[in-house]
C-alpha cells in the first residue's frame, strides 16, 4: 500500500466530541483534509455548527450536534443520526473535557464529580455506544484524548487541577485496557496526551505561568495545530493498525526530560 493510501480517510466517518473549538476542531480539520466525513458535537451547538460549515467547504460531509457526553440519551442521538446520514462510524475521538482549578483541600466534591464525569465517564459512555457497531463491522478506531497531566504530578501553584489530572490518568488506563479487549475485533483503541497546545481552556493558565511551563519544555515552544493534527491522523488511519492501547505523548519532550 502506498504511503498516501495509508493515511487516506476518504469514505470514512468520524465523530469528534468537543469538536467545536480547540483540540477537537484541530482534529476534525485533520480528518476532513484527509477525506473523512466528520461529525462534531459538544455542549455548545453554535460553535459546532460553525466548525461543521468550515468542514463542508472542504468537500466532505459534516453534521453538528449539541451533546452532553455524560448523558446517554444525547450520545445515542448523535450515534443514531450519524449512522442514519453516513451509514457507518469508523473513528471516534473522545475529546470533550472539563477542568476545575483550586488547591486540593479547597476542591469541592461537586466539581470533582463534574470533571470526572465528563472526562472519564463520558469517554466510557461514548466508547460503549459505538463499540457494538464497530464490532459488527470488525473495524474501527477509538482515540481518547488525555493529557500529560495524567502522567505526572504537577507542582503546587503551577497546575492546581487535581480532578482534571486524576481523570486524565483514568483515561490513559481505560485506553490501555479497552485497547486489549477490542483488539481481536480489529478495533484499535489508542490515545493522545497533549502537552501545552494553547486553546481557550488553557489560555488563562498560560497567561499566568506560561513562561515557567515553557522553561520545562525541551523543544522551547508550545504546541501548534499541526502537532495535534498529525498525531490524530496517524491514530485514525491504517498507519496505526498494529498499535493497540497506546497513548502518544505530544509535548515537545516535557515528560522525557
Amino acid at each position: 500500500m502506498h504511503v498516501k493510501e495509508i493515511f487516506d480517510l476518504t469514505g470514512k466517518t468520524a465523530i469528534v466530541t468537543g469538536g467545536g473549538r480547540g483540540l477537537g476542531e484541530m482534529m476534525a480539520e485533520s480528518f476532513a483534509e484527509a477525506g473523512a466525513n466528520v461529525v462534531v458535537c459538544s455542549r455548545k451547538l453554535e460553535a459546532c455548527e460553525e466548525v461543521s460549515k468550515k468542514l463542508k467547504e472542504r468537500g466532505v460531509g459534516s453534521l453538528a450536534f449539541q451533546c452532553d457526553v455524560t448523558n446517554p440519551d444525547d450520545i445515542k442521538h448523535v450515534v443514531d443520526e450519524t449512522l442514519k446520514e453516513f451509514g457507518q462510524i469508523d473513528i471516534l475521538v473522545n475529546n470533550s473535557g472539563a477542568t476545575w482549578g483550586a488547591p486540593f483541600l479547597e476542591t469541592p466534591l461537586d466539581k470533582w464529580n463534574k470533571v470526572m464525569n465528563v472526562n472519564a465517564t463520558g469517554t466510557f459512555l461514548f466508547s460503549q455506544a459505538v463499540a457494538g457497531h464497530m464490532i459488527e463491522r470488525k473495524q474501527g478506531k477509538i482515540i481518547n484524548i488525555s493529557s500529560v497531566a495524567g502522567l505526572k504530578g504537577a507542582a503546587e501553584g503551577m497546575m492546581d487541577t487535581v480532578a482534571y489530572n486524576a481523570s486524565k490518568g483514568a483515561v490513559i488506563s481505560f485506553t490501555r485496557d479497552l485497547g486489549v479487549k477490542l483488539a481481536k475485533h480489529n478495533i484499535q483503541v489508542n490515545g493522545i496526551a497533549p502537552g501545552w497546545i494553547p486553546t481557550k481552556m488553557s489560555q488563562g493558565l498560560l497567561e499566568k505561568v506560561g513562561d515557567k511551563f515553557l522553561e520545562r519544555i525541551p523543544a522551547k515552544r508550545f504546541g501548534k495545530d499541526s502537532d495535534m493534527k498529525g498525531a490524530a491522523l496517524f491514530l485514525a488511519s491504517t498507519a496505526s493498525d498494529y498499535v493497540v492501547g497506546q497513548t502518544i505523548v505530544v509535548d515537545g519532550g516535557q515528560i522525557s526530560s
